[in-house]
């Protein structure tokens, strides 16, 4: 059975969420078990089975993305046929925003009055150029009315990076130097979460939930790109209930 958990964050009661897990799937190793990427190498049986057995929590088959860490925001009902987009939200109930991931930052909104929703992918070269804040636009809802959660990404401890990372994140606010620690000439840990909250709040957006987790350092529950290379992809999914 996929192992599934809610996002803890006080979005209103239309809106629904669902973040997956690494266990619970029929997927073998490296993938094992519950890999719901296409895109991974693994047999595409087992992903549809995987698939499939979300489908069961859902209202509707997810609106998959193909993710290019770019900042490309599509709206699913407009764009029905698979889209090069990272990131897509809608206003309609019943229609599935998802990003897959294993290490980048999965981000899920709302407004407070749970009007729309959206589901972004966030690597570093999509949150520095901007995925979160044209997610923001297409939703067309004053910042202070978006809530925000954070899901599971690689942590501070274990994102390292190189100069040229740093210097584009403070190259657009010099406040982002606080979310990078020195690890060896040339090296950075970089916190992901903070650079997004960055991203958020200078945005305008101050409700933000999520952040906590570490897709590399909690082999069981997440699958991690950085650590294991040939791996599966979890999903991050928002919808509005009717």
């Amino acid at each position: 059975m996929a192992n599934l958990l809610v996002p803890d964050w006080p979005a209103p009661a239309r809106v629904r969420s669902l973040q997956t897990l690494r266990g619970g799937g029929c997927s073998p190793a490296p993938w094992d078990s519950f890999n719901l990427g296409d895109h991974v190498g693994d047999d595409p049986a087992h992903v549809a089975a995987n698939r499939a057995a979300l489908r069961d929590h859902l209202p509707a088959e997810p609106a998959w993305l193909r993710q290019v860490h770019g900042i490309a925001t599509v709206n699913p009902k407009k764009s029905p046929k698979l889209k090069e987009a990272d990131a897509a939200f809608t206003r309609d109930s019943g229609v599935v925003c998802a990003v897959m991931t294993a290490d980048c930052l999965p981000v899920l909104f709302c407004d407070r009055a749970g009007t729309v929703v959206a589901a972004a992918h966030a690597g570093w070269r999509g949150l520095a150029a901007g995925v979160l804040e044209e997610t923001m636009a297409q939703m067309a809802v004053p910042p202070g009315e978006l809530l925000a959660w954070l899901g599971p990404a690689i942590g501070p401890s274990a994102f390292e990076v190189g100069d040229e990372v740093r210097a584009e994140f403070v190259a657009h606010d010099a406040q982002a130097s606080d979310a990078f620690v020195p690890h060896g000439p040339g090296k950075w840990l970089a916190d992901i979460y903070q650079l997004a909250r960055q991203r958020l709040n200078a945005a305008g957006v101050s409700s933000i939930s999520g952040g906590e987790r570490c897709t590399f350092s909690e082999a069981a529950d997440f699958f991690s790109y950085r650590r294991d290379g040939v791996t599966g992809r979890m999903a991050s999914l928002i919808w509005l209930a009717p």
